[in-house]
């Protein structure tokens, strides 16, 4: 199949270019306005007890879990005429929507229960409000409201923070967060391929298969968001892992084509040829890097979903653009694909020698490679010691849901939730809500139970339609409308706590123990983040079993061995352990967040790790595809002994070296791209993945895959004779009997 796409692209390149060229702006038309379309949560499931109550609630109480603060500050005090009259007017606008419920202000609440919305300065005041609508909605709605409440003038001021204004935030802060990675991204990139290949037109190449990546990414988004739920996290990760490969895909097979251009191939023959070898290994590691995605359609939330969906139509963009487009552009190019060499006039500016080409024997991977696997045994054990000690953080990682905290400080809702989490006896945005649905009791029970709750500890106040509670002692008078025979009643738990930290979680888990009258569900930032986490826990060992199981099958299809696919794995798990425990000491711990700009919670969203495992699993793969089949053409040429293997291992890491710390750096710059987000959640992610690809690019691939492959010896192509008899019949080859072998003048490297 791969020799007819090839075929075609020689035989029709400019029809070729000019239906890619089409399908590029189409498709940058369709998704133009993908952001509007996507959601913000998704973390969630309905069958969740937390979810259940909030569900209930905005059913059976409307507007009794507020999602939306308006913090109002007056300099001089929040009782002034400027203010009452400024909060009025909020009030009166918000009661406009009739998306709003529930509006609650400190200037009209009654007297023994409005000292809770003021701050302890008496300058600060709330007015609390929920704002009915799904993912999508909700921070649409509040983002107009927002704007619309902003019009306000006078030394009076008016923020808006709370879920609501979060998400609206968080989608805002990510579209601009895309204009500016890309901003970042692609320039680099065009930079640095042009000093890898010395030539302009070769680094145009994977630049212009790139931004057809991002064209084709945004379009396919936004259908994706016509048939289902797709999280506005997607954004970034899907339009830098189209970026990524496109640009790596196309460095390997433009590399490749020069090769066989070096050789005295002629264009034709070129195209072909790499197709047929370097654009076979793209298909088959595309493969690896789309199944490895695939393992997040095992997790119910929507959120895991839409990154699997995304990210594998990605995936078959940039293969399509690597393996469709990019052969019929370099029948254009054909010889002129070093034009504009750059390295020449570089070098008479800077007054050095004369670039020369080198054998493979005298790069310095080879060296490398060569003195590494002379000790091999020490090097692999200071190597394992130092990526487990990097590793060694995240056994202490704590997880959280995200909220505010994940914004720049500067953002509103930030900035609300700072002020309410410092200068207010309890924050209102944590509070936890207990649902008794269809409770038949009388007061004497809902007073009892609202009693005990307020003995737990941190807990500055429980508020029911009995009473309201401090201490274990009654304070003041209840709220009746919290009680409906028919329906049931809540009770609302004030808290002083982080909900994520550990003693938020233990605070919950008491909570959760004070016998109730009836059965009773806790919703809230602490109830949401346990039963998330415990959600998807609980769905990690199938997901990592997928892609265990894929890994090894389709490595031992490539390879025909059972001992290389087991230590590709163990090998990716260790690299990507020692990534989450440094994710875990920058973003948990916070030791770099000044430097980054972001502020430690003591908590990561696991939300991230699980993405970074799958993605940068599917990046290392790819490169273990391509080391691969190097070292598996030099050992099918050379002698089936200790030393041949040794010398097919030393050999293929020369030949791919250079490429690979290219290809590295140049995803690692995508992903860096990423991690310029406000949001920290985005920049965990893209910190995290330019971090994984590059120490298996150069760790990994450098040292200890080398001395292990060293130390294995004959045994790295070992596989019992029923397996070897099913890979002779089924598994994928890269070499083609039917084209000529490469001219000896190709055991010069590539650019």
């Amino acid at each position: 199949m791969l020799t007819r796409i090839a075929r075609i692209a020689v035989g029709r390149p400019r029809l070729i270019v000019a239906v890619a060229l089409l399908l590029m702006i189409l498709c940058g038309a369709i998704g133009a306005t993908v952001h509007s379309n996507m959601k913000s949560g998704g973390f969630v499931t309905e069958d969740l007890d937390s979810v259940q109550a909030s569900q209930y609630l905005s059913e059976h109480f409307p507007g009794s879990e507020p999602n939306y603060v308006l913090l109002v500050t007056d300099p001089v005090s929040i009782d002034s005429p400027e203010a009452r009259a400024a909060a009025d007017a909020a009030v009166a606008a918000l009661r406009t929507y009739p998306e709003v419920s529930g509006v609650q202000a400190y200037w009209t609440s009654r007297p023994d229960l409005k000292q809770a919305l003021r701050s302890k300065d008496g300058n600060r005041a709330l007015i609390l409000a929920s704002i009915e609508g799904d993912d999508a909605e909700l921070p649409d709605r509040a983002g107009k409201i927002t704007k619309a409440l902003a019009d306000h003038d006078g030394p009076v001021t008016i923020e808006a923070g709370g879920l609501a204004a979060t998400f609206s935030d968080i989608n805002t802060q990510i579209s601009k967060d895309l204009i500016l990675a890309e901003a970042i991204a692609i320039p680099i990139t065009g930079l640095l391929l042009a000093l890898v290949f010395g030539s302009l037109v070769a680094a145009a190449l994977p630049v212009a298969i790139g931004m057809f990546a991002i064209a084709a990414a945004l379009g396919i988004l936004r259908v994706l968001t016509a048939v289902t739920d797709v999280s506005i996290f997607a954004l970034n990760m899907t339009t830098a892992l189209g970026l990524a490969l496109a640009i790596d895909y196309s460095l390997f097979i433009v590399s490749r084509y020069r090769e066989e251009l070096t050789g005295g191939s002629t264009p034709t023959e070129a195209v072909i040829r790499s197709i047929r070898t370097a654009g076979r290994t793209v298909v088959y590691s595309a493969l690896v890097v789309a199944l490895s995605l695939s393992a997040l359609l095992v997790f119910p939330q929507y959120f895991f979903k839409s990154f699997a969906y995304a990210g594998i139509a990605v995936v078959a963009a940039a293969t399509a653009a690597a393996v469709i487009v990019l052969p019929a552009l370099l029948m254009l190019v054909g010889h002129r694909i070093d034009a504009g060499d750059l390295r020449t006039p570089l070098r008479k500016l800077l007054r050095l020698a004369p670039r020369e080409e080198k054998q493979p024997r005298q790069t310095f991977w080879y060296r490398l490679v060569t003195a590494v696997m002379k000790r091999p045994l020490p090097i692999a054990l200071a190597t394992t010691a130092f990526l487990l000690l990097l590793g060694s953080p995240f056994l202490g990682v704590q997880f959280g849901y995200p909220d505010d905290r994940s914004l720049p400080t500067e953002v509103a809702s930030r900035e609300v939730g700072d002020v309410l989490r410092t200068e207010f006896d309890a924050d209102m945005a944590s509070s936890a809500t207990i649902v008794l649905r269809e409770f038949r009791g009388g007061p004497a029970e809902l007073d009892a139970y609202a009693r005990e709750l307020s003995k737990v500890p941190d807990v500055p106040a429980v508020l029911s339609s009995a009473a309201v509670y401090r201490n274990g002692l009654r304070v003041a008078a209840g709220v009746p409308e919290m009680s409906d025979p028919p329906a049931g009643a809540y009770l609302s738990v004030a808290t002083r706590l982080d909900p994520y930290s550990d003693a938020g979680r233990d605070q919950l888990d008491t909570l959760r123990a004070v016998p109730a009258p009836t059965d009773a569900l806790v919703t809230g930032p602490a109830a949401l983040n346990q039963d998330s986490v415990e959600a998807i826990t609980g769905k990690l060992p199938l997901a990592g079993a997928l892609i265990a199981i894929t890994t090894l099958v389709l490595l031992f299809l490539f390879t025909g061995s059972v001992v290389l696919p087991v230590k590709a794995l163990a090998l990716n798990i260790l690299s990507l352990a020692a990534t989450f425990g440094a994710m875990v000491w920058i973003f948990q711990d916070g030791h770099l967040s000044g430097l980054l700009g972001f502020q430690a919670t003591g908590t990561l969203n696991l939300a991230m790790p699980i993405l970074m495992f799958s993605l940068a699993f599917g990046a290392s793969m790819d490169y273990e595809v391509f080391l691969l089949s190097r070292i598996r053409e030099e050992w099918l040429a050379g002698p089936k002994t200790t030393e041949g293997n040794t010398e097919a291992v030393a050999m293929g890491v020369a030949r791919t070296g250079r490429i690979f710390t290219a290809a590295a750096l140049l995803m690692s710059i995508v992903f860096l791209g990423v991690a310029t987000s406000g949001v920290s959640m985005m920049k965990l992610f893209g910190l995290g993945c330019a971090l994984a690809v590059i120490s298996d690019a150069t760790v990994i691939r450098g040292l200890l895959a080398p001395a292990l492959m060293r130390m294995m010896g004959t045994w790295n192509w070992w596989a019992p004779k029923p397996l070897a008899k099913l890979h002779n019949r089924f598994g994928l080859h890269e070499a083609d009997d039917d084209l000529p072998a490469a001219h000896p003048t190709l055991e010069k490297t590539s650019a």
